[in-house]
C-alpha cells in the first residue's frame, strides 16, 4: 500500500469519528447531569414592577377659574410650552383660545351701545317733559298775578264781579298746587328712569371690564419658578395643545417640587398580597441605568383597578424616594424592587432542584457513587431559590435536572 493510500484511508477514518462525534456526541453533553451545592445564606425576596417617577408635591398652573360667570365652560389650549421648560417666576406657560370670550366681548359692546342710545334719549325725553311742566306753572303764576291786579282795580266793580275774580284767582291756585305736585311727581319718575337706563349703563360696563380682565387671564404665566410638567385629563391623557380645560379643572400644567418625589406604580393580585406599607425599596431608572435610589413603600391601595385595555386587576403601590438626585424627572419609567422578605442563614437551592411526585417534594442528591431521592420541606421562594427547612444539609451536592436511571428509586422519606 503506497503512502498515498494511507493518508486517503487515515483522513477518511478522521472524518467518520468527527461526524461520528458531531451526532451523538452532543446528546451525551445535553443528557450529561447538572448539578449544585445546598448553599447557607441570606434569602431575600423581592417584588420587581415597574413605575412612573411623580412629584408629591406640586403646583397647579389653571387657567381662568372664573369662566362659567359668563357661560364658558370648555377652553381650548391654543399654545402651551414644551414639557420639561425650565421656567422663572412670571415666566410664559401658555395661551386658551380666545374667540369665544371675543364673542362676548363684542355683544357686550353692541349692548352697551344700545344702552348709551337710551340712557341719551331718556335724558332728552326727561329735559323737555319737565321743561313742558315748569311752563305750565310760570303760566299760572303769571295768570295768578293779573287777576290779582285785576282785583286790585276792581275795587269799585259790583260784588258779583269782585267774586267771579276771586273764585278765578282760588281756581288758579289750586291748578298751581296741583302742577306743583305733579311736577314734582314727574321729576322723581324721570329721576328713577335714568337711574335704571345709566345703571344698565354701568353694569354693561363693568360687564365689559370684567370679560377684559379674564381675557387676559387667557394667556397664562407662571406664578413660580420651576420646571413645566403636563397634568392628566381624567382619562389619563396628558393635556396639550388641542385639549380643553373646564372651571372644574382649570389646570393647564404644574410645577412639581423635585425635591419630594415618589415613584406611582401597579401590582398584580398575586404579589400584591407581599407589599404592605413600610417595606424598603431600591428603585432604578430607566433613563439612568446607572441610579439607584432607596425608597419606602407609604401607600398600597386596597381596591383594584382596571387599565386601559386590560380586564387584569391593578391595585396602586406608592413609594416615597428617600434621596434626591438632580436627574430625575418626574415622567420617567422606574424599575421598582421591593423587598418583601430577608432571612439570614437559611439553606437554599435553585428552583429547579425540587421536583414533585404525588404532592411530595423531592431533590435527587448525590451520595457518593450512587443517587438518593430525598423528601423536603420548603420554605419561601423567590424567582430563582427556595428556601429548604428540612431534608437537606449544606453543601450536599443536588440535580438540577432529572438524572437517568431513578424512576423506579424510592423517596426517602423524613423522619417524624
Amino acid at each position: 500500500m503506497t503512502s498515498k493510500k494511507k493518508l486517503i484511508i487515515a483522513g477518511v477514518a478522521i472524518f467518520v469519528i468527527a461526524l461520528s462525534y458531531s451526532l451523538f456526541g452532543s446528546n451525551n453533553e445535553e443528557n450529561k447531569p447538572i448539578t449544585t451545592q445546598v448553599i447557607k445564606g441570606k434569602f431575600i425576596n423581592e417584588v420587581i414592577i415597574s413605575g412612573e417617577a411623580q412629584s408629591t408635591s406640586s403646583k397647579k398652573i389653571n387657567g381662568p377659574i372664573n369662566a362659567r360667570r359668563f357661560n364658558i365652560y370648555q377652553l381650548k389650549i391654543q399654545d402651551l410650552v414644551p414639557e420639561g421648560t425650565v421656567v422663572k417666576k412670571g415666566g410664559y406657560i401658555g395661551k386658551l383660545d380666545v374667540s369665544e370670550i371675543n364673542g362676548k366681548i363684542n355683544d357686550a359692546m353692541l349692548n352697551l351701545e344700545s344702552a348709551e342710545s337710551k340712557y341719551t334719549q331718556q335724558k332728552l325725553d326727561t329735559t323737555l317733559t319737565l321743561k313742558q311742566e315748569r311752563n305750565k306753572i310760570k303760566d299760572l303764576l303769571f295768570s295768578i298775578e293779573e287777576n290779582k291786579l285785576e282785583l286790585t282795580r276792581s275795587v269799585y266793580e259790583p260784588p258779583a264781579t269782585i267774586r267771579k275774580l276771586e273764585i278765578q284767582i282760588e281756581k288758579n291756585e289750586r291748578d298751581l298746587r296741583e302742577k306743583q305736585e305733579d311736577y314734582f311727581i314727574k321729576k322723581k319718575q324721570a329721576n328713577a328712569k335714568m337711574i335704571q337706563v345709566g345703571t344698565e349703563v354701568s353694569k354693561i360696563k363693568k360687564k365689559i371690564e370684567e370679560l377684559t380682565a379674564l381675557q387676559n387671564e387667557f394667556t397664562i404665566y407662571s406664578e413660580d419658578e420651576g420646571m413645566v410638567t403636563y397634568v392628566k385629563d381624567w382619562n389619563g391623557t396628558k393635556k396639550k395643545v388641542g385639549s380643553t380645560i373646564s372651571p372644574w379643572e382649570p389646570a393647564i400644567a404644574s410645577l412639581p417640587d423635585l425635591t419630594k418625589m415618589e415613584s406611582k406604580t401597579y401590582s398584580n393580585e398575586v404579589d400584591i398580597r407581599k407589599i404592605k406599607k413600610g417595606l424598603t425599596v431600591t428603585v432604578g431608572f430607566d433613563a439612568f441605568p446607572d441610579i439607584e435610589l432607596k425608597g419606602i413603600v407609604t401607600d398600597v391601595a386596597n381596591v383594584g383597578e382596571n387599565k386601559r385595555g386590560s380586564d387584569i386587576k391593578l391595585f396602586q403601590v406608592l413609594i416615597k424616594l428617600n434621596e434626591i438626585n438632580s436627574n430625575i424627572r418626574p415622567g420617567m419609567t422606574t424599575s421598582n424592587k421591593i423587598l418583601t422578605h430577608e432571612e439570614d442563614n437559611v439553606l437554599m437551592v435553585p428552583l429547579e432542584a425540587i421536583f414533585t411526585k404525588d404532592s411530595i417534594s423531592f431533590a435527587y442528591v448525590k451520595s457518593g457513587y450512587s443517587i438518593q431521592k430525598k423528601q423536603v420541606e420548603l420554605g419561601l421562594s423567590n424567582n430563582s431559590d427556595v428556601i429548604i427547612t428540612k431534608g437537606l444539609s449544606e453543601n450536599e451536592i443536588v440535580y438540577l435536572n432529572k438524572p437517568e436511571d431513578t424512576e423506579d428509586k424510592s423517596i426517602k422519606l423524613l423522619s417524624n
